[in-house]
């Protein structure tokens, strides 16, 4: 037991917390390098794209972590920018139009997409069409998206982004010493508050994000079968 657990007999309690809350940060984390290796994955597959796959720092910081995910995914919406540009420049406005359309089946905007498609790629794909569909005629994917990059900006700009990754492997008293460096000693409670506070926004924006990440992939494989 540290000597100053004679004088916070709560603070072995808080580093467990801050053990597991960092745990699941970092899952979160993972899970959003995964999930956006998929869609770089069906990107460069269907769309033509270059884009190069990313992997977790364990030596770097939370923040910058959470910067390398943030710079691929707006790689990622870059790309996408250019397909979207293209379909509204080879499309009638009212087809274009009803790509936005939440109403319209997405069967329909398939077929609209695969009209244009290989004038755009070179050559035409019903998984390509369906990729443009999912990703670029859809506002709802978009929003999760940018949910998830704000709220990994929120996270990299708080008191947990100074964090290293890598000390959850180093045992809880160096978690803990770890945190201490990181932020005022007789902040430990607001460190546990603020990965608390960010947890609740980031599992539920990661989950989104990999859902319809999933979609994304499932609805190719349907194309391809």
């Amino acid at each position: 037991m540290a000597q100053s657990d004679f004088l916070y007999p709560e603070n072995p309690r808080r580093r467990q917390e801050v053990n597991r809350l960092h745990q699941q940060l970092l899952d979160c984390l993972s899970d959003s390098f995964h999930a956006t290796n998929k869609l770089t994955g069906v990107l460069n597959m269907h769309l033509g794209c270059s884009l190069a796959s990313i992997e977790m720092k364990r030596d770097g910081t939370i923040k910058e972590n959470c910067d390398i995910i943030i710079q691929a995914i707006m790689k990622i919406q870059k790309e996408l920018q250019k397909v979207d540009e293209a379909l509204k420049d080879k499309l009638e406005p009212t087809l274009y139009r009803k790509l936005q359309d939440i109403k319209e089946r997405e069967t329909e905007k398939i077929a609209i997409v695969q009209k244009v498609i290989s004038i755009i790629l070179g050559e035409a794909t019903s998984a390509a069409s369906a990729v443009a569909v999912k990703l670029v005629g859809s506002n709802v994917t978009a929003g999760i998206i940018n949910k998830l990059v704000t709220v990994l900006a929120q996270i990299g700009a708080s008191l947990l982004g100074s964090i290293g990754v890598a000390v959850l492997g180093l045992g809880i008293d160096m978690i803990f010493r770890a945190i201490l460096g990181a932020v005022e000693k007789t902040q430990l409670e607001a460190a546990i508050k603020s990965y608390e506070k960010h947890l609740v926004e980031f599992k539920s924006a990661s989950e989104k994000y990999h859902d319809a990440i999933t979609e994304v992939t499932n609805t190719v494989k349907r194309q391809t079968k």
